[in-house]
């Protein structure tokens, strides 16, 4: 895992970096063992529909996370960073989301598209989206529900199990220094058109 760098953190308990949570679990390994028990079992239902907007995506953040977080769906309150990259300031959120899923009205994101059209503009969004990082927790898992949400609508269905977390999480990071090549890779290894499959859970936690 790649642990939070947080400001003044009111998420977690006191004294401690584990996040509060419903169950009220203090044990930072049964709570991640948790997190992904639940997380898993929701990802097996159906997901919210919505418009594909910024309201859509915050639904499917609670939809994943309404068994752990209280405050699931909502953006986050506090300053977090990852690898000394510092995602967008919680003041901003709003202002970033909006820009970032205006990108979905683009043609390459309808249905009919060209696959390396969808392809390149699935990356820079995840990537921008990912910049972002609206929740306190759980945005990997809601930026993969949510692409394979927008795959599904678009013509161009992703299979995520066919994802090698120890190569997509570099591709993650670099992407947020500008550069999404590598990430745009990944995604295209992982549709159904991809020759070969990477085994992978769906949802496991990948995230930066």
């Amino acid at each position: 895992m790649y642990p939070y760098q947080v400001e003044q953190d009111v998420y977690c308990y006191q004294g401690t970096t584990v996040l509060k949570n419903l169950p009220d679990i203090r044990d930072p390994a049964v709570l991640e063992q948790f997190e992904l028990e639940m997380t898993t079992l929701r990802a097996e239902e159906p997901f919210p529909e919505g418009a594909f907007d910024c309201h859509h995506y915050r639904l499917v953040h609670h939809h994943l996370f309404q068994d752990v977080y209280r405050w699931a769906g909502r953006d986050r309150t506090v300053r977090t960073a990852k690898g000394g990259n510092w995602f967008c300031f919680p003041e901003n959120i709003k202002t970033q989301m909006k820009s970032v899923f205006a990108k979905l009205g683009h043609e390459a994101f309808q249905p009919g598209a060209a696959p390396g059209d969808f392809l390149s503009a699935s990356a820079d969004f995840l990537a921008e989206l990912n910049a972002v990082h609206p929740f306190r927790e759980g945005n990997g898992r809601a930026q993969l529900a949510f692409l394979d949400l927008v795959g599904v609508r678009a013509e161009h269905p992703f299979e995520f199990r066919r994802i090698a977390r120890e190569s997509f999480m570099p591709a993650m990071i670099t992407s947020f220094s500008g550069n999404i090549a590598p990430l745009r890779a990944e995604l295209e290894s992982s549709t159904f058109s991809a020759p070969t499959a990477r085994p992978c859970r769906s949802w496991d936690p990948i995230s930066v």
